[in-house]
């Protein structure tokens, strides 16, 4: 099948609709095509009254993973869901060899305007000052803050599958090799971004909920369906430029934020964070929207029956991300809604809400505004029974797909369609 929508011609290939796109258009960057890329982000959000880490006079130590290389490094910090200002006492990056351990070589310190220490106002962003440090794609950076006054953990992403460490004891060891008997922790606080210099590169950005934040897939080996993606396209000469940033937050919605008593645990309303995590990404220049599960799920269950959204309703929401994009030059993939059939997740799923994400999947597929489509659903269905998770991809909860239904997503999107001049 071919369809034509916003100059591209749209191909269906295996389930999949494609695009041939026109050139993506240029991103502003230096003289000799080197700009900042993102290459590891995490969607901030909250948690839990009675789940918030304390910090005082302590240093933790983060360690996230990179898609894409580079030659220098700049971090985001953030407080966006505090209650009071985030003193920072000091932070540095290094290249992760093991565990906690850094290689000594690669440490660099992070100031901010020139100085080793800054202050984040409540809800503020801040982004450290580039260090040269060599960055290899799909490496783990270790991202080290010490934090000497009392600090709460609100601005959290507490699905983060990766382990990270809080020194034992009090005190700045920012800068040591190892964090022996160090505390573990599978969450990231206050550490929002990392940023690399690409020449000719540009960033994806996948802005989703617990599905594309990986939920149900194992823990440290990087295997949520953007995390494969990047690996992808790190294997390919022609897409090696690319970054690939994961916004995907558990329980987020396009129309409404988290609930009250999740202490924005879920994130504001995809809508409201769209412009911080997609259009504040350093060097986007595709974005994929996997959204809409929880605007039909959640209703009923984790919120109430009068957040009950129609098909239209979120159609709607997600032709807002289209707009928004392209007025920044940014192209737009949507994703069909996968299985949720039988989900664990009490008062999830019911026939009435089926027949709501089979309306949205027909809109995606055959009218949405997108500049292409990528089929989900069928890539990880049971085509026995299309309601359901094919059970070798069933992550045991009937709505999250394992590590093999992240891999199937991720290899049921076309990587033609980022070879756009950028």
């Amino acid at each position: 099948m071919i369809r034509r929508q916003l100059g591209c011609t749209f191909l269906t290939v295996s389930g999949v609709v494609a695009a041939v796109l026109s050139p993506a258009p240029a991103l502003a960057g230096e003289r000799d095509g080197t700009r900042w890329v993102a290459t590891w982000a995490t969607g901030p959000a909250g948690r839990t009254p009675d789940a918030i880490p304390q910090f005082d006079n302590q240093t933790v130590r983060y360690i996230v993973h990179t898609s894409v290389g580079g030659d220098r490094v700049r971090v985001r910090l953030s407080n966006t869901f505090g209650s009071d200002p985030l003193v920072i006492g000091s932070a540095r990056v290094a290249r992760r060899s093991a565990g906690a351990r850094i290689e000594r070589s690669s440490d660099r310190r992070l100031t901010f305007g020139g100085a080793d220490h800054v202050t984040i106002p409540v809800g503020a962003l801040v982004i450290s000052d580039p260090v040269p440090l060599d960055v290899p794609a799909l490496s783990d950076l270790a991202i080290s803050l010490y934090l000497p006054q009392p600090a709460a953990g609100t601005t959290s992403h507490q699905l983060a599958l990766q382990t990270s460490y809080i020194a034992a004891g009090t005190g700045d060891v920012t800068g040591a090799t190892d964090l022996p008997g160090a505390a573990q922790t599978t969450s990231w606080e206050f550490v929002t971004g990392v940023d690399v210099t690409v020449r000719g590169g540009a960033a994806i950005v996948a802005l989703g909920d617990s599905i594309t934040d990986g939920a149900n897939s194992t823990t440290d080996a990087n295997l949520r369906w953007p995390s494969v993606l990047a690996a992808r396209l790190q294997a390919r000469s022609e897409t090696r430029r690319l970054g690939v940033v994961d916004q995907g937050v558990i329980g987020n919605r396009i129309l409404h934020p988290t609930e009250p008593q999740f202490n924005n645990l879920f994130a504001p309303a995809a809508l409201a964070r769209f412009d911080r995590d997609v259009l504040g990404q350093a060097g986007v220049a595709y974005v994929i929207v996997l959204l809409g599960i929880n605007d039909i799920g959640h209703p009923g269950g984790a919120a109430p029956v009068s957040e009950t959204v129609s098909p239209e309703e979120i159609e709607a929401g997600l032709s807002q991300f289209v707009a928004r994009a392209h007025e920044h030059g940014i192209q737009v993939f949507g994703a069909t809604l996968t299985p949720f059939e039988n989900t664990t997740l009490a008062d999830f799923f019911s026939p009435e809400k089926e027949v709501k994400r089979q309306a949205v999947n027909h809109w995606i597929r055959t009218a949405g505004p997108f500049d292409a489509v990528i089929d989900f659903d069928a890539a990880i269905r049971d085509p026995g029974h299309p309601a359901r998770i094919l059970p070798a991809f069933d992550g045991g909860d009937h709505l999250h797909p394992s590590d093999a239904g992240q891999r199937a997503m991720a290899e049921a999107i076309p990587l033609r369609l980022f070879d756009g001049d950028r």
